[in-house]
C-alpha cells in the first residue's frame, strides 16, 4: 500500500511516521506550505518544521517532498475565512483546511498515487457494511473529528489515522524514546495560515473597519462602540473594552450594525436549545437513514472534549438540533458536528445559522 505521510514538523505528525514504519509501510513524507509568506509581518516555523520533517525523514529512510499549496489555500481557505467574517458570521479555517487543503488540493494534485493519505489527527476509521465511517479517537481530549465532520466520503475512504488509538501522553513518550526532535514542541495554536499575525490585524487589513454602537440587549442602552461586527464572536467576552463588566457578546445585527452584549458571569441570554444547520452533509450517506422525525444524536458546536445529548430532525431542506439543555455560545458560521448516540462515529456537519428558525 502506498501511503503519503503529511508532516508538519510537530510532535503528532512526527509519530505517525514511526507509527506506519512498525506496522510496514514505506511512506511518502510530504511538508505543505500553506503560510502567507509575503504578508507584512508573517513569522511562522517554517525553517524549523521543514528542518525537523528533513530529520524525520532520514531517520526513517522516506523519501520527502515540500509541496506549496500556499495560492490554493487563499484561493479557498483564506477567501472563504473573508467572506464568512463579511457577513458577520465565525469561520472554522482548520475545518475546511481539511476539506479543501489537506483531503482536497493536496490530493488532486500529488495525492493521485496513493492509496492512502495519513494525517496526525486524533481520529480513526471503523469499517461498517464495507465502508469506512469516521471513528474518534481513544484520547477524547485531543478527539480532532471535529475538525474533520466536513471532509466527503471519498476523502474519508482514503484517509488514515494512525493515532486513533494513542492517547497524546503516550505520544509524547514515544517522541522521546525515538529521540525525535519535535518531542518537546509545545502543540500549535491560533490558525495555522496566520503564523505570528494577530487575527484583528489580519481581518482589518482585508475587510476593514465598520464602527457601530454596543448596546445591552436587555435595556437597549449604549455601551460603547465597536469597531466592526466581524471582529466579534457569539460569547466573546474579552476585547470589549466595557467597564463593570463581565460583558458577553450575545447578539449580532448585521443589517443595523449594532452589537448586543449582557453582563454577569452566565446571563440567560447566552443560552439556547435549538440550533439550526445549514448546508448539513453526511459523510456517509446510508440509503435507510431517515430524520424526517427525531433522532437521538450527540453532537458538538465547537472544539470540546465534550458532547451534548440532543435530537437532530430534518424540515424541509434544513436540519436542526434540539438540545436536552441550553446551551451557551451559539456562533452563527461555525460548525455543529453529529455524532451518534455513542459518541464513537462523526456523521456530519452543518453551518450554525439560527436565523433559520
Amino acid at each position: 500500500m502506498k501511503i503519503a505521510a503529511l508532516v508538519s514538523g510537530g510532535v503528532d505528525s512526527s509519530v505517525t511516521v514511526h507509527l506506519l514504519k512498525e506496522m510496514g509501510y514505506d511512506p511518502v513524507i510530504f511538508y505543505i506550505k500553506i503560510g502567507l509568506e509575503d504578508e507584512p509581518g508573517y513569522v511562522c516555523p517554517k525553517e524549523e518544521d521543514i528542518e525537523i520533517t528533513s530529520f524525520i525523514a532520514k531517520k526513517y529512510g522516506c523519501r520527502m517532498e515540500i509541496v506549496d499549496l500556499q495560492k490554493e489555500y487563499y484561493d479557498t481557505v483564506i477567501e472563504y475565512t473573508l467572506d464568512t467574517v463579511k457577513q458577520g458570521l465565525t469561520p472554522n479555517p482548520d475545518v475546511m483546511c481539511n476539506l479543501l487543503i489537506k483531503f482536497g488540493a493536496f490530493n488532486d494534485k500529488y495525492g493521485q498515487e496513493f492509496d492512502r493519505i495519513s494525517t496526525g489527527h486524533y481520529a480513526g476509521t471503523q469499517v461498517i457494511n464495507g465502508q469506512n465511517y469516521l471513528h474518534t479517537a481513544v484520547d477524547k481530549h485531543k478527539d480532532q473529528t471535529y475538525f474533520l465532520g466536513r471532509i466527503t466520503n471519498a476523502q474519508l475512504q482514503k484517509a488514515m489515522f494512525p493515532l486513533q488509538n494513542i492517547p497524546k501522553p503516550e505520544v509524547r513518550k514515544l517522541a522521546y524514546e525515538m529521540k525525535l526532535p519535535s518531542a518537546g514542541r509545545p502543540d500549535s495554536q491560533g490558525i495555522c495560515f496566520l503564523g505570528k499575525i494577530n487575527y484583528n490585524d489580519f481581518i482589518r487589513q482585508y475587510v476593514g473597519e465598520n464602527k457601530g454602537p454596543i448596546l445591552e440587549l436587555e435595556t437597549g442602552k449604549k455601551l460603547g462602540e465597536h469597531r466592526g461586527l466581524w471582529f466579534h464572536t457569539i460569547g466573546q467576552r474579552k476585547g470589549l473594552g466595557l467597564s463593570l463588566g463581565p460583558w458577553f457578546v450575545v447578539k449580532k445585527d448585521m443589517e443595523n450594525n449594532i452589537l448586543y452584549v449582557s453582563n454577569g458571569y452566565d446571563p440567560i441570554s447566552q443560552y439556547d436549545d435549538k440550533i439550526w444547520l445549514a448546508d448539513f452533509k453526511f459523510i456517509n450517506q446510508a440509503p435507510d437513514r431517515d430524520y424526517s422525525s427525531y433522532q437521538d444524536i450527540k453532537f458538538k458546536i465547537r472544539h470540546t472534549p465534550d458532547f451534548t445529548s440532543g435530537k437532530l430532525i430534518k424540515q424541509g431542506k434544513e436540519y436542526f438540533i434540539q438540545s436536552a439543555e441550553q446551551i451557551a455560545g451559539i456562533a452563527a458560521g461555525q460548525f455543529g458536528v453529529i455524532y451518534n448516540e455513542s459518541e464513537e462515529i462523526c456523521l456530519g456537519a452543518g453551518i450554525i445559522n439560527n436565523s433559520l428558525k
